[in-house]
């Protein structure tokens, strides 16, 4: 059980988020320069009107997974800690408690053919195109964050079935959305 200090907090979409996502972008992308082929806004606060935990979640891809050392040598200059994989198979969390960036932000590096990141890109993709789901997932979230509010497992948890339909409906084979239930795990 993962409890919180903090209740958790889901707000109304915030129109500043892409802002703040664009700025992260440029400073991973001008501090990484060559290493990087492009950063991508994933998570709640990529769709607009989504109610979200005000964390902003970035998939940066490589020009080539070789590169993937010399990026985490380059983010722990940056104050970033390599948390590795964490059983999901191409996708590297990062983690600081430090940050030149005062926006909350989750960070991870991708292979861009592994299932975490198409999983990634899919939800959003689909959020953002249909209001109706976009607006089922921020009532379940609003929901869970009552009910389950210092309690992130549960909150997490009670996510799962809902990514794991629209997955689905997008296509994604059983291996790809037995994904979601490990990557929920560090979705904090």
């Amino acid at each position: 059980m993962c409890m919180t200090a903090k209740p958790i907090e889901i707000i109304a979409y915030d129109p500043e988020w892409p802002g703040q996502f664009e700025l992260l972008r440029r400073f991973f992308e001008s501090e990484l320069g060559e290493l990087v082929q492009e950063i991508y806004h994933v998570g709640s606060t990529a769709v607009a009107g989504l109610s979200a935990k005000p964390v902003i979640d970035l998939d940066i891809v490589l020009k080539d997974l070789s590169l993937l050392d010399h990026a985490i040598a380059q983010l722990g200059v940056l104050g970033y800690t390599y948390r590795g994989e964490m059983g999901i198979s191409g996708r590297h969390a990062f983690s600081s408690d430090v940050s030149a960036i005062a926006f909350a932000h989750h960070l991870y590096v991708c292979d861009p053919q592994s299932d975490a990141f198409k999983n990634h890109i899919s939800l959003r993709d689909f959020l953002r195109s249909n209001p109706e789901a976009r607006d089922e997932y921020a009532a379940l979230k609003r929901q869970l964050a009552e009910s389950n509010a210092y309690d992130m497992d549960a909150y997490v948890q009670g996510k799962t079935a809902f990514i794991t339909r629209i997955l689905a409906a997008a296509g994604f084979e059983r291996s790809a959305l037995d994904l979601i239930q490990k990557e929920n795990t560090f979705d904090r």
